[in-house]
């Protein structure tokens, strides 16, 4: 029996998808509040049985940062797929965020320590490695360092991820993979997928940083690749870095742009601009009583060149990218239909 956190998010909801469709029993952790209409919603833009699949999932309820339940949640389950994490750069929610994911990462090596669960595969991010500036490429060897200005996410991914360490001296054998940033269709109000979203209402702003990208589809295929018995002996208790290309955010919008049938943004938003807008977003934030989606976390590095080398699983396993060209095409052709069709 596999065991998946996180199956409500970008990278869980493809991952139930793969794995349902390729017939394996699934039980996926979900909270009262969950929404798995955006499952089904995910399913449905790969298959007319969207709905046949999404009844083969067997949905249990619980909370990752509730130990003794976890660990009865997991009595039957041989793989467990770690997905569930909390994504903000908003420092209100900084202690609660590093809390909640360190935390349920902890209580999740424990039960599966305690259940003798045989492989994990851990969802972490290029948050949890070093940055290098100037465009010196990033590798799985790369250090992480505290400084005063890092994110609360990177930390938490940090932290969270060190706990996944943690376990492999403790006997656990685990995988541990760190995408970039990740495209593909979710819930078009939130995480990346809320580039596409903003550029199709009008976004006129670009900036010159550079950062990995990475399609979703990628991060599933590379994290059940790297879970079958057939590879998971020479993959355990590593890390791989999944990026498939390092592009400017201006040529990222541009591309959205242009295959949305969009304006591309014109207004160069330089550091000091930026410092400007996110001031003022978080004043009207607290003049309406809105969260923002602009902070000085989420902005920090917007001009800063980052380069990541996700070749590492590439020479190991033989495994493909799919191009960002490519990814962008397709996550751009269903935002328009949904768009369109609403």
């Amino acid at each position: 029996m596999i065991f998946v956190t996180g199956g409500t998010g970008l990278v869980g909801a493809h991952l139930l998808y793969e794995l349902t469709l390729s017939g394996k029993k699934v039980k996926a952790l979900k909270r009262k509040s969950s929404n798995l209409k955006q499952v089904l919603k995910t399913f449905s833009y790969y298959t007319d049985k969207a709905q046949d699949l999404f009844e083969l999932i067997n949905w249990v309820e619980g909370d990752i940062l509730d130990y003794f339940s976890i660990e009865k949640l997991l009595k039957d389950v041989t793989e467990i797929y770690h997905c569930a994490a909390i994504v903000s750069f908003d420092p209100k929610d900084r202690k609660r965020m590093i809390a909640n994911n360190v935390e349920g990462t902890a209580n999740l090596v424990n039960a599966a320590i305690e259940n003798k669960v045989k492989k994990v595969c851990h969802v972490s991010s290029i948050a949890a490695l070093g940055r290098l500036e100037n465009g010196i490429p990033v590798t799985e060897e790369t250090n992480w360092v505290p400084v005063k200005k890092i994110s609360g996410y990177s930390e938490s991914k940090f932290f969270s991820e060190a706990e996944i360490w943690r376990g492999i001296e403790e006997g656990l054998d685990a995988v541990i993979i760190n995408p970039s940033i990740i495209f593909g269709p979710s819930n078009w109000e939130t995480g990346s997928s809320k580039m596409f979203k903003t550029i199709w209402d009008g976004m006129k702003f670009y900036t010159k940083g550079v950062t990995g990208f990475v399609d979703v589809k990628d991060v599933v295929k590379a994290m059940v690749l790297l879970m079958d018995e057939n590879n998971f002996e020479s993959a355990k208790n590593q890390r791989f870095i999944l990026s498939a290309e390092d592009w400017s955010y201006k040529k990222v919008f541009n591309q959205i742009a242009d295959n949305l049938g969009k304006p591309r943004p014109t207004v160069f938003a330089s550091d000091f601009l930026l410092q400007i807008v996110w001031r003022a977003a978080k004043l009207a934030s607290v003049l309406n009583g809105r969260p923002s989606l602009i902070t000085n976390e989420s902005v920090a590095n917007s001009n800063k060149i980052f380069s990541y080398d996700g070749n590492k699983i590439e020479k190991q396993f033989g495994f493909k990218y799919l191009s960002i060209a490519e990814s962008i095409k397709q996550t751009a052709a269903l935002l328009k239909m949904d768009m369109l069709s609403a």
